[in-house]
């Protein structure tokens, strides 16, 4: 074999495996496309926590971050209430019952933090409390415990869009610009947002995320 056969061989061999290692079926977009970006800031949104505690003992935003964290043991957010502990940012500035909304977040879990829901889309028809939750267990962004929906997400940013098609009855998840889930809706009369950190089954004594550059987005059909 010749010097330039040999060279020949050894870039077709690189490249091959470069092909090998590309993301396949990864069709990158701009969700927000066609979508008209909201105003938001702390006008929109409050901050629910175990109700015997200060908000900044389970919150901080320090240089753009939200940083939201809770204990298995904690209270639930009012002493009346069955649901188990939370710290979420809850957007009722933005409740809505028609159009499509959209969800736009950049979220970091710390690895350990598992059995919660991130991020949910708040309003549904009883029984259902939800329409849509992203939960993470150990290491898996899932759909309430009925599908993966991304792996390996621990210590690191990814970009989180939520599409809710009210008439449509349709809900999108998007990660990193890529359509990684979609499911229908579970009915209800009001939705808005929330985000942060909700104890679910099997989570772990410490639950942690944080969450940057936090946008809403309306589309009027």
């Amino acid at each position: 074999m010749t010097s330039s056969s040999v060279i020949f061989f050894y870039i077709a061999h690189v490249l091959l495996i470069i092909v090998i290692s590309l993301p396949h079926n990864q069709s990158y977009v701009n969700p927000t496309h066609g979508f008209t970006k909201l105003p938001f800031n702390t006008s929109y949104y409050q901050i629910q926590k175990p109700y015997d505690l200060a908000v900044d003992q389970r919150y901080r935003f320090t240089h753009g971050v939200h940083k939201l964290w809770v204990y298995s043991t904690d209270n639930p957010l009012s002493a009346d209430s069955p649901t188990k502990p939370r710290t979420e940012i809850s957007i009722t500035g933005y409740n809505y019952s028609y159009a499509a909304w959209q969800f736009e977040g950049h979220a970091y879990v710390p690895k350990g933090t598992s059995g919660v829901c991130i991020m949910q889309v708040y309003g549904a028809n009883p029984p259902h409390a939800s329409t849509l939750m992203l939960r993470v267990y150990n290491d898996v962004l899932t759909y309430y415990q009925a599908a993966n929906i991304v792996v390996d997400i621990y210590d690191r940013w990814f970009r989180v869009n939520v599409i809710h098609e009210i008439e449509a009855n349709k809900l999108q998840v998007y990660i990193n610009r890529v359509l990684k889930f979609e499911a229908p809706g579970r009915g209800g009369q009001l939705h808005h947002f929330k985000f942060g950190v909700y104890s679910q089954n099997n989570d772990t004594h410490y639950m942690e995320s944080r969450w940057k550059n936090i946008k809403i987005f309306k589309k009027t059909c």
